[in-house]
């Protein structure tokens, strides 16, 4: 069609200066990234940190207050979802309901017209991977909720866009099979020289997706990079928070000497890292599964406490301690019954 502008096959993304505002509220604040072709990119944040919203905005669906969006270098900023090769799933499966999952799958095949041969060898092999072979006959209603999810995916597969957005896809899966597409997409999606984008409040599900991690934060970019070197060296401690589950703990410590000052008033030696620093004021960061109930050897730190709450998930405890004006939550290996008010 005359005038009609798309994004070319293999494309490069790049986002300036992005905000977004809606009903006063702003939703994206200066946001600037540049995604490359056949690369895995994972938002991650908690909820209504940003991640759908900026997912809206490389997608077309919504138009940013300010700021642009290039493909390849072409400015794209204005131009609709419709009108860009972009495949997008939710956490909520959406299926057309008065088509078989075959033709729910074929969907996007048949509006490109390619041949029903090729639509055949493809429905059947995006039905493979994601177990559906059994169910191509049925209806979507027929299904239960993980497999309508995975007929969702299986018709973004075949879409093979330049964009894939998957905004918490696997949330409504069980634990096998979302195992096995955290192992799976992002190498399918990557194959087809898509920029696959991947939103999760899970930390470890981005280190198992791999590939770059976006710490969002209030709308906001906290920090953008290889997945294992943004958990192992956050640039803030709002990116190591969001890059904890849960969320890191954090004390502020003053530091003089070899000596350290504790928010309770105790102090403690300067060991490790701290033991280099200049006298003042710090936040000290410590991961969950940092913190030990017994006595440690080496370099350790002890805190006394009183204990509020355990969460025994089965394998590990939650411990969530009270220590002087803090409160902190420890990773246990294994089960651990303590009573609140223990020390």
């Amino acid at each position: 069609m005359h005038g009609r502008t798309t994004i070319e096959a293999h494309m490069s993304l790049s986002l300036q200066g992005i905000s977004l505002q809606s009903g006063g509220e702003w939703l994206l604040r200066d946001v600037d990234l540049s995604l490359e072709r056949g690369t895995v990119n994972v938002l991650l944040g908690p909820t209504r940190s940003g991640k759908t919203s900026l997912m809206r905005v490389m997608a077309g669906l919504d138009r940013p207050t300010a700021g642009r969006i290039t493909a390849d270098g072409r400015d794209v900023t204005g131009v609709p979802v419709e009108r860009r090769s972009v495949a997008m799933v939710y956490q909520q499966f959406i299926n057309y309901p008065s088509l078989s999952v075959y033709e729910n799958i074929a969907s996007p095949l048949r509006v490109r017209k390619v041949a029903p041969d090729a639509i055949d060898a493809e429905v059947r092999a995006a039905a493979r991977l994601l177990k559906l072979e059994a169910h191509l006959a049925k209806m979507p209603l027929q299904l239960s909720g993980g497999q309508q999810q995975r007929c969702a995916i299986a018709r973004a597969v075949v879409r093979r866009a330049d964009l894939v957005l998957l905004d918490e896809p696997l949330a409504n899966l069980d634990y096998k099979l979302r195992e096995e597409l955290r192992e799976e997409l992002p190498r399918i999606f990557a194959e087809t020289g898509a920029i696959f984008v991947y939103a999760t409040t899970e930390p470890a599900e981005a280190l198992l997706l791999g590939g770059d991690t976006v710490c969002l934060g209030e709308g906001r970019v906290l920090q953008f990079g290889p997945a294992a070197e943004t958990y192992r060296r956050p640039a803030s401690l709002a990116a190591a928070q969001t890059f904890s589950d849960p969320p890191m703990n954090a004390m502020t410590v003053a530091k003089h000497g070899d000596a350290l000052r504790l928010p309770s008033g105790a102090g403690a030696p300067a060991l490790g890292p701290l033991g280099g620093l200049p006298d003042g004021d710090y936040v000290v960061g410590i991961r969950a599964h940092d913190l030990r109930l017994e006595p440690g050897e080496g370099e350790t730190m002890e805190l006394v406490g009183t204990v509020e709450v355990t969460e025994i998930t089965g394998s590990e405890s939650y411990i969530h301690v009270h220590t002087g004006p803090l409160r902190w939550v420890a990773l246990a290996a294994g089960v651990h019954e303590i009573a609140v008010g223990a020390p």
